[in-house]
């Protein structure tokens, strides 16, 4: 169990155990603190968590650690030696100055890592790492006591915190572990020491931070990269994806693969989407062939499944405990893809997280296995796509025009998507441009009825998911 003695033995270099106050949990947002909780205060552009240490305090978090003194409140210098009697003389609240509060926070979660025993399964890809993520800690969390990140904490605040969570007793964590530049993954790895690394995809996601395409797949490399040697060691990798393939050749681990190709490891066939009841395929792994049927929606998530399927077996799971991870209930309350009821008895099918080329398309496609009255796309912008944001939007358009009944846009990148879909043979009186989701919600308002299937998609910061909680049950 993690105490405020392991937290400055991480940031001092010395063994403190008088300091024996048990950490409940550690927060950057004060909100969050419960009793026994330490805070982190991050100085950011928005706001300074300085700011909040005496609101984390009055929630009952123990310590913080800080930048800067504050005045009128318990400070311990972590600079200057620390002996142990002075650790255990302190008095909590306490705050702990620190030089960088980031630092630190990384710090004490590498050196709380570096003591516990759990096997690690790093996520990365651009595409389903959360989803991916909740997966595999469904599918281990079977048969052992799994840990696995919250929501998306994938960065170098998230994941450290993720870690920090992690108590004796777990026998595996799941770590979601984001890109944006190169080296960003490495130092996650730093961190995590990873035994298992599952690539998902490679896309021109996040273009505008990360440059090129190139500097993507060097960046998702660097997970398989830090893994140890086989057998400690396992890469699982895309078959389907030849960028992702190409990380073969950069990690000294055994690489498992799968995808839709029979050469893959663990590879899908006969697969059916049954729309909101989800897809039906058959896995198959050496000889072996199971007839599953998978609760989350669209074709497109059987690359889910494989992946979780991956490394249940390489980690000696049964199919019994693999199959039962796949379809647990855990599992289907992370979808990300909600069904709600929209004006007019309407089904709107929520898909409001973010958005990439590739899960426009696959969203259309689910759209596309829907049987309804009138299929309508309702798309936004797609955001951070750099150079490749006009032959994205035109690449989604095409789809459109082969799906959506009607096709409604929303913003000025996706006017692209329209004027691509008309090219490609949607007639012009089913097509509408928008400016803004307010105009999008008040036409959506007037014009469903029931029997209609709406699929609503575009990048999180559309925040179109606004507009369909205002037209839930409309």
């Amino acid at each position: 169990m993690l105490t405020l003695s392991h937290v400055l033995e991480a940031l001092t270099g010395s063994p403190l155990a008088g300091a024996g106050q048990v950490i409940t949990d550690v927060v950057i947002d004060s909100r969050l603190a419960i009793p026994g909780a330490l805070f982190v205060a991050l100085p950011g552009e928005r706001a300074d968590g300085h700011q909040f240490v005496q609101a984390a305090f009055a929630n009952g978090a123990v310590a913080a650690l800080v930048e800067q003194e504050l005045q009128g409140v318990n400070t311990l210098d972590l600079s200057a030696p620390v002996t142990y009697d002075m650790a255990a003389g302190l008095k909590m609240p306490v705050c702990l100055r620190v030089q960088n509060s980031l630092a630190a926070l990384q710090t004490a979660a590498k050196f709380w890592r570096s003591r516990l025993k759990p096997r690690v399964v790093g996520v990365t890809g651009s595409v389903g790492k959360t989803t991916t993520k909740e997966m595999i800690a469904a599918v281990l969390g079977t048969r052992f006591r799994t840990l696995k990140s919250e929501g998306n904490f994938n960065n170098e605040i998230g994941l450290p915190l993720s870690l920090l969570r992690l108590t004796e007793a777990h026998e595996y964590a799941v770590l979601e572990m984001g890109f944006y530049q190169i080296g960003e993954i490495a130092l996650l790895c730093a961190l995590a020491q990873p035994h298992i690394g599952v690539v998902n995809n490679i896309y021109a996601v996040h273009l505008e931070r990360a440059g090129s395409i190139e500097a993507i797949a060097q960046g998702k490399g660097e997970l398989v990269e830090a893994l140890p040697p086989a057998p400690d060691g396992l890469a699982v990798l895309n078959y389907d994806e030849p960028l992702v393939m190409s990380l073969a050749a950069r990690t000294p681990a055994r690489v498992m693969t799968y995808g839709l190709d029979p050469q893959a490891d663990v590879w899908a066939s006969d697969i059916v989407g049954l729309g909101l009841d989800g897809i039906r395929f058959q896995l198959h792994y050496e000889r072996e062939v199971l007839h599953l049927r998978f609760p989350m929606l669209g074709r497109h998530s059987v690359h889910t499944a494989l992946r979780a399927a991956a490394v249940g077996l390489a980690e000696g799971l049964t199919w019994q405990e693999i199959v039962e991870g796949l379809q647990g209930i855990e599992a289907r309350s992370q979808l990300r893809l909600y069904a709600v009821t929209g004006p007019g008895g309407s089904l709107i099918l929520d898909d409001t997280y973010n958005a990439s080329p590739e899960s426009m398309i696959a969203a259309l496609n689910l759209l596309k296995e829907m049987d309804a009255r009138r299929r309508v796309a309702v798309l936004g912008d797609m955001l951070e796509l750099g150079e490749f944001q006009e032959a994205a939007h035109r690449r989604v358009g095409q789809r459109a025009a082969d799906v959506a009944d009607q096709l409604i846009v929303i913003g000025k990148l996706a006017a692209i998507i329209a004027d691509e879909a008309q090219a490609s043979g949607l007639r012009a009186n089913r097509i509408v441009k928008l400016d803004d989701r307010d105009s999008a919600q008040a036409y959506l308002r007037e014009n469903l009825r029931a029997g209609d299937v709406v699929l609503v998609k575009g990048s999180h910061g559309m925040r179109l998911d606004k507009m369909v909680n205002a037209l839930e049950d409309a």
